[in-house]
């Protein structure tokens, strides 16, 4: 851990400190004025537990194993892109401490390392998540994740168009960077996120580098501009195709989540893409138990996830476990390697001591029990 650093938002504030305005405003922003970004993190803060007290909690337990695959704890590093732009090399550092915590990386369409390098490069649970921008494309990524050894792809469906990122827009953040004076001068001051990357290169998608439809893919990815006709009968043409795991990300509603389930998907995540999409929709910590309600499969959660107790909060209502996403990259920015390993095991600590003071011995059949 590095010094002086010891909570989540201890991490908040060195990335913060170190990061460009335009990366940061990338990493913290949410859809139009971020109330739904704020609702998520609201809705965790009240959502209180009951516990139980002459509970014998000396041998507890964090494991899970939703999808028959055992995690040292119960959550997973959630699909983001552009790490790289917060730290060289981030999606291999975050998959590497993925593997060392004993929990799945799911690497994004959107990332700046390809899945046979991260496959290549690692010997934790791999995940992929499946923007599908183009039809042809999206079968392809599915071999190839197929073929590097993914055992779960993650649909992500929430994205038919980009949200109103209005951060993004002020700054002119994008892959490749825009120069302009204020972009210049904004990594001027920021000297050593900049040097670095100079030494390593500046982040592309790695997935669409050198394909015929490179330059077109991209700019579609960065602008969300995906195929918007993706439908239930094209979900069960994906589920004929993928053989392993499939998961559906982004549902928010319980018929949705039964028709899901009725079309063979495994499980389920719900979210709201952090409060990144449409602005104004409810917290998933809110609708988790009427989605719970509607089917059997495992359901996941993220949105609004920043702390253990948060993930404790997700299984106590119905979840299976929990994907972090914001405070592994607060983590990337302020420390790289260590920085990352420091927020996992703040928040499996975390997850430790609030299965302690609820009552409770096994995270795993904690929503059984609460």
């Amino acid at each position: 851990m590095k010094r002086g650093l010891f909570t989540i938002e201890d991490y908040r504030r060195e990335a913060r400190r170190r990061l460009p305005h335009m990366v940061f405003d990338y990493l913290e922003g949410g859809a139009g004025d971020e109330r739904g970004l704020e609702r998520n993190i609201a809705a965790f803060s009240r959502t209180l537990l009951q516990p139980r007290r002459l509970v014998d909690v000396s041998l507890r337990n964090q494991s899970v194993a939703p999808f028959g695959h055992p995690w040292a704890s119960p959550f997973a590093i959630a699909p983001m892109g552009l790490n790289s732009a917060i730290w060289p090399g981030g999606d291999l550092i975050l998959a590497r401490a993925a593997a060392r915590a004993g929990i799945p990386f799911c690497l994004s369409t959107a990332a700046n390392a390809t899945v046979e390098e991260i496959a290549a490069a690692t010997d934790g649970e791999l995940w992929f998540q499946l923007y599908v921008v183009q039809r042809s494309l999206a079968d392809q990524l599915v071999r190839r994740a197929e073929a590097a050894g993914c055992t779960t792809l993650v649909l992500t469906v929430d994205v038919a168009t980009n949200g109103d990122r209005i951060r993004d827009k002020r700054s002119g953040f994008g892959i490749p960077f825009h120069y302009s004076p204020r972009i210049i001068w904004d990594a001027a001051t920021h000297p050593r996120w900049s040097v670095a990357q100079l030494m390593h290169g500046f982040p592309q998608l790695a997935h669409f580098a050198g394909g015929s439809n490179d330059i077109e893919a991209q700019a579609a990815l960065m602008s969300r501009q995906m195929d918007a006709s993706f439908d239930w009968d094209a979900l069960s043409r994906l589920r004929d195709l993928w053989k392993g795991t499939l998961l559906v990300k982004g549902i928010m509603r319980s018929d949705d989540a039964a028709q899901c389930e009725a079309r063979g998907v495994d499980g389920l995540i719900v979210s709201n893409h952090g409060g990144r999409q449409l602005e104004d929709v409810p917290a998933t910590i809110d609708i988790l138990p009427s989605i719970r309600s509607a089917c059997t499969i495992p359901l996941l959660i993220d949105s609004g996830v920043r702390s253990g107790a948060d993930v404790i909060k997700a299984l106590a209502k119905g979840a299976a476990g929990a994907l972090i996403g914001r405070p592994l990259l607060y983590g990337l920015a302020g420390g790289g390697t260590g920085g990352v390993d420091a927020v996992l095991q703040i928040i499996r600590q975390q997850v430790d001591n609030t299965l302690a003071l609820v009552g409770h011995l096994n995270a795993g059949t904690l929503c059984k029990a609460i």
